[in-house]
């Protein structure tokens, strides 16, 4: 029967209690940090308009789905040139970082998604880039053949799409417990390898010689004194 305890087959470096400190150490300050930030940062709200791609008069139908590619390729350049940036109240370099403009493989529908930290401000934006394409389409539809209509326009949002505070400290925590664990995988590997080569240098180390005996001194001969 084996005897031999459990925590025998762990590397020497596990076995000590205090390095298994680290683990939750490191789960609680990612968490902390984690949940300083979401409570920190500022909510983002997004809002989506939906606008669709429709053949005009005398028109090839089959073409619908090709433009509906192209105007969303270039939906917030669109938005820059036009009025997009006077109705929804916010400059240019705005538009182009917070409005993202998604199509669909199998229908001429085009997505303007608006992110700000105000509920308003995002619906004006979505509005105002749809609206752009909607007159730019008109402006150009004798050359496309196509005119962009309005689908479904933006709801004002009611919760942000940002993390909250406490599933960025859940996040966070996970983020810190991993980092954890690898500390205490790498750490122990680094300690053997140390001790491994501490322990090679001793072996390989030439023996000291050995003490030389010692030579006793030559014996002084003594001459009887001679007779006067």
């Amino acid at each position: 029967m084996n005897t031999t305890p459990p925590r025998a087959f762990l590397p020497a470096g596990l076995r000590s209690p205090g390095r298994w400190a680290v683990l939750p150490a490191a789960v609680l300050a990612g968490a902390v940090l984690g949940g300083g930030y979401g409570a920190l940062k500022t909510p983002e709200y997004a809002a989506t308009s939906y606008v669709i791609v429709v053949p005009a008069e005398k028109s090839d139908p089959a073409a619908v789905l090709g433009f509906a590619q192209a105007y969303g390729r270039v939906a917030t350049d669109i938005a820059v040139t036009g009025d997009a940036q006077v109705w929804a109240g916010v400059t240019a370099d705005t538009l182009r970082k917070n409005v993202q403009a998604a199509t669909s493989p199998d229908a001429p529908m085009i997505s303007i998604t608006a992110r700000s930290a105000k509920p308003a401000q995002a619906v004006s934006m979505a509005d105002g880039v749809a609206r752009a394409l909607v007159l730019n389409s008109t402006h150009v539809a004798g050359n496309t053949g196509v005119k962009v209509v309005q689908f479904s326009r933006a709801t004002k949002p009611v919760t942000p799409v940002s993390p909250s505070a406490p599933l960025s400290a859940l996040v966070g925590g996970c983020a810190g417990g991993l980092l954890g664990g690898l500390v205490l995988l790498v750490r122990p590997k680094r300690a053997a390898t140390r001790d491994g080569a501490r322990h090679s240098r001793q072996s390989t180390a030439p023996a000291a010689p050995a003490a030389s005996a010692a030579v006793p001194a030559p014996a002084v001969a003594t001459h009887p004194a001679e007779a006067v």
